[in-house]
């Protein structure tokens, strides 16, 4: 079995599809199963078509196939991947069951090879407006990365990873045991070469056999316009870079929005307040008002009232997903005059009347001028 090779006993060629390979699998199953075939040359024939296509199935270790031939027996021995199960558990696990040895959520060999780097995580601060239109941020975090010393192989240079005795290369250990069900098969990482397949004989000096060193990376961030604070981008593949080459994981980015001195942000809506005098309103006029924008006119109508709204269509945040934008709304407060001379107080006092309005009289004597005096 192990001088055989697993392609010509499938009957596939070495460049065969996923598909192909499950297509001449399926096949020989029908063929060799020792519940359609007694013949005791066709169950040992069945055995090593099962692990021929266990190895070619699994991208990771028919890249190691391909490259170091077999695997050692370690943790191949003695495992049978369909013990105890019958032709129909077969086609179960090909055709819906997905419990079977090879089926989707049953599937016991596991992932292979170096295991996916840790995930990192950071904030970053951003001012209003970059939170609105969007930003390039560059970004700087300390994390493990792939040692350059040993190409994240983890060997030193000159000398190559062997393949780990206990589990085969396969990084997982399985266990076969009896139960009520029937033979179950457990696997969980192997615990003598930390779930990689291999062991380093000779360590990298720069990263002692870990495959990775520590170091600060920048990176640009691309901020999209219209995110709120709160918001997490996901960085695929900018993570903490997994041992001996494992895949790395993701950086995840928390935005920290800046609040505004003006405006106040309502979902995709800008809100904002537009002091007016009593003069401005009651009269009217025209006003330029400073948006995210740029600057607009606004016409006041003469007898605007507080509490009237502004609407500018467009003039608030661009939606995520870059389909519109919200709309400005601005708030009309009328402020009253709280400092007056003697010739506006006249004034108005003169308007009240003309208005038929009842005002207080005004005030007089030592007590007047000293409060007059203190402003």
């Amino acid at each position: 079995m192990a001088a055989t090779d697993y392609y010509d006993l499938l009957g596939i060629g070495r460049s065969a599809s996923q598909d192909e390979i499950k297509k001449a699998y399926r096949r020989l199953a029908r063929e060799l199963h020792p519940d359609t075939n007694p013949d005791p040359a066709a169950t040992e024939r069945f055995k090593e078509i099962a692990v021929a296509y266990e190895t070619l199935s699994d991208p990771d270790r028919r890249r190691r196939y391909d490259t170091f031939g077999p695997e050692t027996p370690g943790g191949q021995a003695g495992f049978d991947p369909f013990a105890g199960a019958g032709l129909g558990d077969i086609f179960d696990a090909f055709f819906g069951g997905g419990n079977g040895p090879f089926g989707g959520g049953g599937r016991t060999t596991g992932p292979s090879g170096p295991p996916r780097g840790a995930d990192m995580e950071l904030a970053v601060d951003l001012a209003f407006e970059e939170a609105v239109f969007g930003v390039a941020k560059e970004v700087t975090v300390r994390l493990p990365v792939p040692c350059s010393t040993c190409d994240a192989r983890g060997a030193k240079p000159g000398t190559t990873p062997v393949t780990c005795t206990d589990c085969g290369g396969a990084g997982q250990i399985r266990r076969v045991r009896q139960s009520i069900l029937g033979q179950m098969v457990t696997a969980g990482p192997c615990p003598r070469c930390g779930a990689t397949g291999q062991l380093i004989p000779d360590p990298c000096p720069s990263c002692r056999g870990d495959g990775r060193v520590t170091e600060e990376r920048t990176y640009t961030v691309d901020v999209p316009r219209g995110v709120d604070d709160g918001t997490t981008l996901r960085l695929s593949g900018r993570g903490s870079a997994g041992p001996r080459g494992g895949p790395a994981g993701d950086l995840y980015v928390h935005l920290r929005v800046r609040p505004h001195d003006r405006f106040e942000r309502d979902g995709y809506d800008l809100l904002d307040e537009l002091h007016l005098s009593m003069t401005q309103a009651a009269l009217g006029t025209t006003v330029r008002y400073e948006t995210l924008d740029g600057d607009e006119e606004l016409t006041i109508a003469p007898a605007t009232q507080t509490g009237r709204v502004f609407r500018l269509r467009h003039k608030g945040v661009p939606h995520v997903d870059g389909r519109g934008r919200g709309d400005l709304h601005v708030h009309v407060v009328v402020d009253t005059p709280d400092e007056l001379d003697d010739a506006q107080e006249d004034l108005l006092r003169q308007l009240a009347g003309l208005r038929g309005e009842s005002v207080a009289p005004p005030e007089h004597g030592l007590l007047s001028r000293l409060r007059g005096a203190f402003k």
